[in-house]
């Protein structure tokens, strides 16, 4: 028997939904792998790239920090430290900017092809974490470099790249569902998240903060992450209970993002 797919403008529940991505699922990875074939073509060094990226910014950071005001960075050296920070920012930014451009990106296949428009950010999902995992892979052998042992507390790790991952798909969501009518907010967006990097603690310890201004911190979750990186690496203790406010907001942001782009994915087409 022939299986007869119907298509109407009557909204999905979750579960339905859910089963339509699940149906879907190979072009999630279908669309990752053309992109990232499409970002290294005709380069000779291809994910060599990714490791290139973050070197110049931690030079910069370890001859201004570590050279010249000497920052204490605990128990990591100040270039595994900056590494570590680096990684996890660039995780979030490339996260949030891929999603947020997803759709707009890829209106040819959008016009064609019916299948929930949520496949395009998950796969954007693909493609930034591949870039992460590259670049904290470097991470490791920066700290072995310098006589390290990440400790016991490094299977944690992927409770911090899961809030990484949280963080830069409510931004990025939030960026998708509204750029495809509002098309300032692809625009706009990059420089407010490109300034938040002097609110999170990417190059500096949270410890040079006056103690009345580190409290701000906890409604980051960036900075949780970070701080968790860098616990898991160094064995230090892990963040304080007080950064877990910030999940708050974050949960907040990532399921009202994901409820509003459901409602009106099916109007993107019209606009794109």
């Amino acid at each position: 028997m022939k299986t007869v797919t119907i298509i109407n403008a009557e909204p999905d529940s979750f579960g339905q939904y859910v089963h339509k991505i699940w149906k879907h699922r190979s072009l999630i990875w279908a669309f990752a792998k053309r992109d990232v074939k499409i970002r290294y073509a005709q380069t000779r060094l291809g994910l060599f790239w990714v490791l290139l990226q973050p070197i110049p910014s931690v030079l910069i950071f370890s001859f201004l920090f570590g050279r010249l005001l000497n920052v204490d960075t605990g128990l990591l050296p100040y270039p595994v430290f900056a590494l570590a920070g680096i990684a996890g920012w660039n995780y979030f930014t490339n996260l949030s900017d891929g999603v947020g451009n997803s759709l707009l990106e890829s209106q040819n296949v959008l016009k064609k092809v019916a299948y929930p428009k949520l496949i395009m950010p998950l796969s954007k999902l693909l493609v930034s974490t591949l870039d992460f995992a590259v670049v904290f892979t470097l991470v490791l052998i920066a700290l072995l470099v310098f006589g390290l042992v990440p400790s016991i507390k490094l299977l944690l790790l992927p409770a911090f790249i899961l809030v990484n991952i949280m963080a830069g798909f409510a931004i990025g969501i939030w960026m998708c569902a509204l750029s495809y009518r509002y098309r300032d907010v692809r625009h706009f967006m990059p420089y407010f998240i490109n300034f938040g990097i002097w609110l999170t603690p990417v190059f500096y310890p949270t410890t040079i903060l006056p103690q009345n201004l580190s409290y701000f911190m906890y409604l980051n979750p960036m900075a949780l992450v970070l701080e968790g990186y860098r616990s898991c690496l160094s064995g230090a203790a892990l963040p304080s209970i007080g950064y877990l406010t910030s999940m708050i907001p974050l949960l907040l942001l990532l399921i009202s993002g994901l409820w509003y782009f459901s409602r009106v994915e099916d109007e993107i087409v019209d606009y794109i």
